[in-house]
């Protein structure tokens, strides 16, 4: 199933939407854990240690009021005793239900053995006031000092393992912070790495098919009306290049219905203009009688413009059998030079009426080619021709013919007025003439330069123009040995 462009977009858009969700889902996790230690150390460990140190004061009160019991027998002072006593057991019992580790249970079990032992002591040395007692059981003082030591001394271990316990849980919240910009880092380049490929990969299955169908436009403005245009995907621009081949063949059918026109044209005109210009040719040389002068220039113009049709017919025709792949070529190999000099020639007489100077310069030793030398004369008598045209009285024109790479390469340079880059675009199409910096339109039928570049093409070659308003013209051909 090919996608529309519409869901390819859609699925670009879903799937830069996931990464984005999960880049955002990931960083939620990691500041849920940075929030469960932070807040670990707010409500556990700064508590244990707030209790710790409340129940070291506690311990030294309970002495405090334990010595001056024993030495006053006041009940208030045993009194306030219990109090404590009550106090060490809330504050006890509050830190062993928010432990969170093996370690803080064993020393909070540790102070509770301690203290309940320390109890005891007290309540031996109660009892031992109560039947009489006057001061304290021999030992028993030495006793509850190492019981109250060792009670401070658990809960120093407490406080400071509560306190390494907290700097390893800032150290984990720092770790995880590390750790989380690494993985954003790294996630965040996978992500953009990975959303550009996936925008590029739509971005590409887009605009290739659209640069194949602007490439076709480019070649149907330039005469190539092949129907050979293959779009597969997406099915919008499929449909779209099933129409433009559907253009081309109708195209093609109309440039083939237009050639068959007039070559069939061009046909039946020539017969009857040779037959105008032998009649007017035996008129002028008084086949028929003796003609007045008057009447000979009329004979003669007669003859004048039936040569120019039957040249205009047989390039028609030419250019038909071309298109249409039906002239032969009779390709031999040949030197080009004697071609070139031949075309300078025979266009001799119009240069010296215009008093234009013509330089030929061939490189010596050209290498020797395969050409129709016919045709390869016809476009030579093309180009030149059309570049004494257009130059003015007292102007120059330069053929020059040197060996390039793999080839041959023939240049033809004039003083004429220039053609405009909108009109090299189209120079070597059939019927098209340019009207830049002229007043009005030369004698011709815009299908001499149209020929040369069939021509050249059936050699392999190629031909193109180079100008610039004002300062000539230049036309170029390579043919490939």
């Amino acid at each position: 199933m090919k996608l529309t462009i519409f869901f390819r977009l859609l699925i670009g858009y879903l799937i830069i939407f996931i990464l984005v969700i999960g880049m955002s889902a990931y960083s939620i996790y990691q500041m849920a854990q940075i929030n469960q230690v932070t807040q670990s150390i707010l409500t556990i460990n700064n508590r244990i240690i707030d209790s710790a140190a409340k129940l070291s004061e506690i311990i030294f009160s309970q002495v405090r009021y334990e010595r001056k019991f024993t030495i006053s027998k006041d009940e208030a002072f045993y009194h306030e005793f219990l109090k404590l006593k009550n106090d060490f057991d809330r504050y006890l019992n509050e830190m062993a239900a928010i432990a969170d580790s093996p370690q803080t249970t064993v020393l909070l079990n540790n102070i509770k053995d301690s203290y309940q032992n320390y109890q005891s002591l007290i309540q031996d040395q109660l009892k031992y006031l109560r039947i009489g007692g006057r001061s304290s059981p021999p030992g028993s003082n030495r006793e509850r000092e190492n019981s109250t030591n060792l009670i401070i001394e658990e809960i120093e271990k407490l406080e400071t393992y509560t306190r390494q316990n907290t700097t390893d849980k800032i150290k984990a919240v720092y770790e995880i912070g590390i750790k989380w910009r690494r993985m954003t880092i790294g996630i965040t380049g996978a992500f953009l790495v990975f959303g550009i490929v996936i925008s590029l990969l739509i971005n590409r299955s887009i605009t290739h098919p659209l640069s194949l169908l602007e490439r076709k436009t480019e070649e149907i403005g330039i005469g190539n009306l092949k129907a050979d245009l293959n779009l597969s995907s997406p099915p919008e621009l499929a449909n779209l290049a099933g129409a433009f081949n559907l253009m081309c063949n109708k195209l093609n059918e109309l440039d083939k219905m237009k050639a068959d026109f007039f070559s069939s044209i061009a046909h039946e005109l020539r017969t009857p203009l040779s037959t105008i210009k032998m009649g007017a040719s035996l008129l002028r040389q008084g086949g028929e009688g003796p003609i007045t002068d008057g009447q000979r220039d009329i004979l003669v113009i007669f003859e004048k413009e039936s040569n120019r049709l039957i040249g205009l017919v047989s390039s028609l025709l030419d250019l038909a059998k071309m298109e249409a792949g039906m002239m032969p070529f009779n390709l031999e190999p040949e030197n080009i030079s004697p071609l070139i000099h031949q075309a300078a020639e025979e266009i001799g007489p119009l240069i010296e009426a215009k008093k234009i100077n013509l330089e030929v310069t061939v490189t010596k030793g050209l290498p020797i080619i395969k050409i129709d030398s016919d045709r390869i004369l016809q476009v030579l008598r093309n180009i030149i021709g059309n570049a004494v045209k257009f130059t003015p009285e007292g102007g120059q024109i330069k053929v020059k013919a040197r060996d390039v790479d793999h080839g041959v390469e023939v240049s033809v340079a004039d003083t004429g007025p220039g053609i405009s880059t909108e009109d090299l675009i189209n120079i070597f199409e059939k019927y098209q003439q340019t009207t830049a910096g002229r007043s009005t339109l030369r004698e011709g039928t815009g299908l001499g330069l149209a020929i040369a570049k069939q021509v050249i093409t059936h050699h392999g070659g190629k031909i193109w123009a180079e100008s610039e308003l004002g300062h000539g013209s230049t036309f170029i051909f390579v043919l490939p040995v």
